[in-house]
């Protein structure tokens, strides 16, 4: 029997289907159900589940999420997911390092350093329309969410040991 999460996941992505062709455009979601209603992202959602931030990224925020895709994740060591998955609290580090306070669009990016949520800093740069977050590349930009935005990038970035 599916799970109350599956099911949910299901009538999101149908809800998502059924009003992608409309003409209108939809409402933004909060962060977390906009990843959730990203194909491309499953891997992170289900991570962000297990790490316990699924509230969090509902909440009125402003966040900009540095969304790995699930190529991106394939990337990783599968001894690093491993460790990651037999521990939250270095699995919400992760994937806390990839959130930023505030809303900040791909056309605000300043070069310089961003604190992240995880309290570690990251650098930010742009140049022209390519914007990058450490040594990963924003692939898709200015996902609007409820409760801030998200970037598809196309690395895991890794915190620095603390």
């Amino acid at each position: 029997m599916p799970s109350l999460f599956t099911k949910r996941r299901i009538l999101l992505t149908v809800a998502v289907a059924a009003l992608s062709g409309c003409a209108t455009r939809s409402m933004p979601l909060p962060i977390a159900d906009t990843i959730a209603a990203n194909p491309q992202l499953s891997t992170l959602n289900s991570l962000i589940a297990k790490a316990g931030l699924t509230a969090p990224l509902r909440s009125s925020g402003p966040f900009t999420v540095f969304a790995p895709t699930n190529e991106a994740f394939a990337k990783v060591p599968a001894k690093t997911m491993e460790t990651l998955a037999a521990d939250p609290a270095k699995l919400k580090a992760v994937l806390t390092y990839h959130v930023v306070p505030g809303k900040v669009m791909a056309a605000e990016v300043k070069n310089g350093n961003a604190k992240t949520l995880n309290g570690a800093n990251v650098a930010l740069s742009k140049a022209g329309e390519f914007v990058t977050i450490e040594d990963a590349l924003v692939q898709t930009a200015d996902i609007a969410a409820t409760n801030g935005v998200v970037h598809v990038v196309d690395s895991v970035l890794m915190p620095p040991a603390q």
